[in-house]
């Protein structure tokens, strides 16, 4: 059951986020198959974990980015990402939005993830509404990604040792 927690916790954590959260869980729980029931639960307390800080950071995150952008001497960095959003918003459509925002976060790199496409969708000017649906579709997308990585990995490794 503790590693179960340590796996939500360590996919809630900015930049390691599921992609470690899923390997930690196979690793520490024995998990040598995607058929075993551990996976597939690892699989889900992670995504939770990773997907649970996302309505926060959407609802708080852009008054948090307003309210950087108003310092004189440490603002000017907030204050470019807020304009990049607004010159970025009116070029693009809310179908290329939705499609790109899902892939950003599918793509389990470096990089992306569910933090980030949060910060991107605060960048865009997106509320909830238009961004937790594709950010939890990446997030399930990269999930099923990373947990077939880590038991296949596992399962390499049982026939070379």
């Amino acid at each position: 059951m503790l590693y179960y927690i340590y796996t939500f916790l360590w996919s809630m954590v900015p930049v390691f986020e599921l992609r470690f959260g899923i390997p930690y869980g196979i690793l520490k729980l024995g998990v040598t198959s995607i058929m075993q029931s551990e996976a597939w639960l690892c699989y889900l307390v992670s995504v939770l974990g990773n997907i649970l800080p996302v309505p926060f950071l959407i609802l708080f995150g852009g008054k948090i980015l307003h309210w950087l952008a108003g310092f004189d001497k440490i603002g000017w960095p907030f204050r470019k990402i807020i304009e990049m959003g607004e010159t970025k918003v009116a070029k693009i459509k809310s179908k290329t939005i939705f499609a790109a925002l899902l892939a950003f976060v599918a793509i389990p790199l470096p990089g992306t993830g569910a933090w980030t496409g949060a910060l991107v969708a605060i960048t865009l000017g997106l509320n909830l509404k238009k961004s937790f649906l594709p950010i939890a579709l990446g997030v399930l997308i990269a999930g099923i990604i990373v947990l077939l990585a880590a038991t296949g990995a596992v399962a390499v490794f049982d026939i070379f040792l």
